[in-house]
């Protein structure tokens, strides 16, 4: 009964402490997504008052958080949009393999860690977070956007790859043999391909099932049917993010909308107890010593990301600004790199691994929102986008004349999700 009580109180504490933090951060238009981490990092291992009791149901909070942060991000999008997206926007997922994987591999051999460890650091700084991401994009009101679509072709792209990448890593850490390997390998690139061909194909059919009149019924059936997808996907090695993702895709039409206005409110509670339990589990005192070069390694992937968002906007057609916005939402990395990370540290391969991508995943966590709420203007502003836009803004507008409007302009207006 004692136990009980405290953890009440404990996870009433974090809940009502999350509430005053998001009315704190819209208040001054910002993502809340850093307060919610240096929230956990204030309560967590070596913080001012660790928690006890509610850790493990945190944990699990955070977890479905995740899942349903992908889904949501996936009921935006129908399966015809996810394939067209990957069959036109592949190169853009092998330029930011490119771009972010090699950084993070130079660091881990100039600091003497050897082949595998940066094989691990590779994959902790070129995956962005699809979780923080989601979060952000939502929070900012682009779900509508335009240059939307190619950083969810970009996200999609990175999750596919983990069924790819993860075996490999678990592999190489275990020392596996080359047989073990292709076995784990293939099974779950037959998984992930089966979910893809199930919720291109089939989608309508998973749409007519899932449908109810009832919003309690079909909160609990879209719930549960995306649960069991995501646990059956990450008990088969593929990520229950991807499972989560492609039970979105599959639903369509009237379930689609329905399933999202229910859900809604669930995402925002666990996706935020998500983000808690991420500083929760990181001690301060771990930080200082590899502080620098995960500050070197923060700044110089952050702008690879961006150069990886915009580049692959321009190939979309979207106008500069979107470029902008595009590569700014990129920044962020979050789960898929602790897991990444984590696997390493169990392995013991190198014993400051752990600590550097833990300050390396926080640093770019807390400057992901700020980067994709402030990188359009300010590159506008420093390109003179900002000035010619005023200059146009002056200039009279003879009657009929949309269509010569600048991109820019049309671009705004066909975001339809943006507040």
């Amino acid at each position: 009964m004692h136990s009980s009580a405290v953890f009440l109180i404990e996870f009433g504490a974090i809940i009502l402490g999350l509430g005053l933090l998001g009315r704190f951060a819209g208040r001054f238009q910002f993502s809340p997504i850093p307060l919610y981490l240096l929230a956990g990092l204030a309560f967590g291992e070596g913080g001012l008052l660790p928690l006890g009791t509610s850790e493990e149901f945190v944990a699990i909070g955070a977890e479905i958080g995740v899942i349903l942060l992908l889904l949501m991000l996936g009921l935006e999008y129908t399966a015809s949009d996810l394939v067209t997206n990957l069959k036109t926007q592949y190169p853009a997922g092998l330029v930011d393999a490119a771009l972010n994987a090699l950084p993070g591999a130079a660091m881990a051999l100039l600091l003497g860690w050897g082949p595998v460890a940066a094989v691990v650091l590779a994959g902790v700084t070129w995956i962005s977070s699809s979780g923080v991401i989601a979060k952000v994009l939502g929070d900012l009101g682009r779900l509508g956007n335009r240059e939307t679509p190619v950083i969810l072709s970009i996200l999609v792209l990175e999750d596919l790859s983990m069924a790819v990448y993860l075996p490999i890593i678990t592999a190489l850490l275990a020392g596996t043999g080359l047989a073990a390997g292709s076995v784990t390998l293939a099974v779950a690139l037959g998984v992930a391909g089966l979910v893809l061909l199930l919720a291109v194909r089939y989608g309508r059919h998973i749409s007519r099932f899932v449908s109810s009149d009832d919003p309690e019924k079909l909160l609990l059936v879209v719930l549960g049917l995306t649960l069991l997808v995501a646990g059956l996907a990450q008990q088969l090695q593929v990520s229950a993010a991807v499972g989560a993702f492609l039970v979105g895709i599959a639903l369509s039409g009237e379930v689609a909308e329905g399933a999202h206005n229910l859900l809604a409110p669930l995402r925002d509670l666990f996706a935020a107890v998500f983000f808690v339990f991420f500083g929760l589990h990181t001690d301060p005192a771990s930080i200082p010593p590899v502080l620098l070069p995960a500050l070197v390694l923060a700044v110089v992937t952050a702008g690879t990301k961006i150069a990886t968002g915009y580049w692959a906007a321009r190939r979309a057609g979207i106008s500069a600004k979107g470029r902008w916005r595009a590569g700014g939402t990129l920044v962020a990395r979050g789960e898929f790199s602790i897991v990444i990370a984590g696997l390493a540290v169990t392995a013991g391969i190198e014993p400051s691994l752990g600590p550097l991508a833990t300050a390396y995943v926080l640093i770019l966590v807390i400057l992901g929102p700020l980067t994709a709420r402030w990188t359009e203007p300010v590159a506008m502003r420093l390109t003179g986008g900002g000035v010619r836009k005023t200059a146009q803004a002056a200039a009279p507008v003879p009657a009929g004349s949309r269509g010569s409007e600048p991109q820019d302009a049309l671009d705004d207006r066909d975001a339809l999700g943006r507040s």
